[in-house]
């Protein structure tokens, strides 16, 4: 997952007013790192319209729909994290991790996320984390670990 996690894309002091305005801000990240055209930004949204991203744990993953595919340039994740929350239709999510997948990339960076996201210690040290270093490092547990 490192080279999906641009620098550029990490935002640890993120403000949002609703649900919307967060998903949007994700969209921005992705596009200001060139993984997507500005029209994904819209498919997240409609995504969270039909399928809630909200994983548990205070944490959302926000992405496009199928059809906003097209609009995808490179497989890439953005981290916004919201110190004050954001209201997520009666949860409370502190973390936001956006996908930005082609073809079917998405499942395969869903299911890594939500190994690291789903525990409950990772999760809590991701929300609470204000290092860009420490976040890259939380989000790549693999490359942590030793050979025996």
């Amino acid at each position: 997952m490192p080279d999906l996690l641009d620098r550029a894309a990490i935002r640890l002091d993120a403000v949002a007013a609703d649900r919307d305005d967060a998903i949007r801000q994700c969209g921005h990240a992705l596009e200001g790192v060139g993984a997507v055209d500005a029209s994904y930004i819209d498919a997240m949204v409609e995504r969270e319209r039909s399928v809630p991203t909200y994983v548990g744990e205070g944490v959302a993953i926000p992405h496009g729909t199928l059809a906003g595919k097209d609009a995808v340039r490179h497989d890439a994740i953005c981290v916004l994290r919201f110190p004050d929350g954001v209201d997520w239709d009666g949860h409370l999510v502190k973390l936001c991790v956006g996908i930005a997948a082609k073809g079917d990339g998405h499942v395969r960076l869903l299911s890594e996320l939500a190994q690291i996201l789903l525990d409950p210690d990772s999760a809590r040290a991701l929300r609470e984390s204000a290092n860009v270093d420490e976040v890259i490092r939380l989000l790549q547990p693999a490359a942590q670990e030793v050979p025996q």
